[in-house]
């Protein structure tokens, strides 16, 4: 018998779901996984009724990062420079995986059901919304081996939550859990347990109600402004709605939006 697809993807609507279907292996990220996720973003990316995608799993793990033994692995280079370049060009392309999500003007939200850690939470720093049950908790195991998580998680993780706590996480390696990971900004939403596939889908199908444009738009607007001073920033956000309210859609619903104001008045 084969072994079942290590990611299932579906569709709802006009939501794009893809799952990470290794349980017995802790969801840990192959290289099967990840050409099938590549996939699926890329799908996600070049299919315009598609509005959202939700990256969730099953099991007692979200992810245990990535699949150290499956793969095999190569020796490590016998360089800093190689390392560097390896790192850059991971043959499991995570790095290109997680820059082009953070790239595509929709959103994507992860799913948290249990616990996140290393590769699995880098990728899910690059997601537009993270959404955690209660009994998620997340870590960054790369300090029990004296080195960093190094697809773009210290850098990603920074302009997230500060320095302060990407010390606790990276330096201290010490886990989180939800609560804690939505103190700190790491996630949005901490949703009981017993009802989180339903409050996430509930979440994803309010993005799906939003002006494709304006989403779109904010991602861009909202990554620039990260880097520049408050000035340059405010200029960002005026270039962009400027050509928003020029659009149709902007005039026709603020057409019918002070119509129905004129109506209930009268």
């Amino acid at each position: 018998m084969s072994e079942a697809p290590h990611l299932l993807v579906t569709q709802d609507d006009s939501i794009l779901i893809a799952t990470f279907n290794r349980p017995e292996k802790l969801n840990a990220m192959s290289m099967e996984l990840m050409a099938l996720l590549e996939e699926a973003v890329l799908r996600f990316r070049d299919t315009t009724e598609l509005k959202v995608m939700l990256i969730r799993a099953t099991g007692r793990y979200f992810s245990a990062g990535a699949d150290l033994k499956g793969d095999g692995g190569s020796s490590l280079p016998k360089t800093g420079s190689g390392i560097r370049e390896m790192h850059r060009r991971l043959p499991t392309r995570m790095r290109q995986i997680w820059d082009e999500m953070e790239a595509i003007e929709k959103p994507f939200v992860v799913a948290h059901q249990a616990r996140c850690v290393g590769g699995s939470l880098e990728m899910s720093l690059s997601c537009d919304f993270r959404l955690a049950a209660a009994s998620a908790s997340y870590a960054f195991p790369e300090a029990k081996f004296g080195i960093l998580p190094a697809t773009n998680g210290v850098s990603r993780l920074v302009r997230l939550v500060g320095p302060h706590w990407a010390r606790l996480l990276i330096m201290a390696n010490i886990p989180v859990d939800a609560d804690e990971a939505r103190i700190m900004g790491l996630v949005h939403k901490v949703f009981p347990d017993e009802s989180f596939e339903d409050d996430v889908m509930a979440f994803c199908r309010h993005l799906t109600q939003q002006n494709g444009e304006m989403m779109g738009a904010s991602k861009v607007a909202i990554e620039l402004s990260t880097d520049l001073p408050a000035h340059q920033a405010a200029s960002v956000e005026r270039l962009v709605n400027s050509s928003l309210m020029l659009g149709e859609g902007y005039q026709k619903l603020m057409t019918a939006h002070i119509a129905s104001i004129g109506s209930k008045k009268g």
